[in-house]
């Protein structure tokens, strides 16, 4: 009865370390597309301030 009770817990884990996983590969695209419009948001206000200095 124990090592039944142990084995489902380590497909428990494995299946939510998956999800987890899962998850990150997910947002990642959307991570770095936000991070790339915010530094070309930067560039274009520094480059603004330049232009008119």
């Amino acid at each position: 009865m124990y090592r039944k009770s142990r084995a489902q817990s380590i497909v428990e884990y494995i299946m939510l370390f998956m999800i987890v996983v899962a998850a990150v590969a997910l947002s990642h695209k959307y991570v770095y597309r936000a991070v790339n419009a915010r530094l070309k948001q930067i560039q274009e206000e520094l480059s603004y301030k330049r232009q008119y200095n």
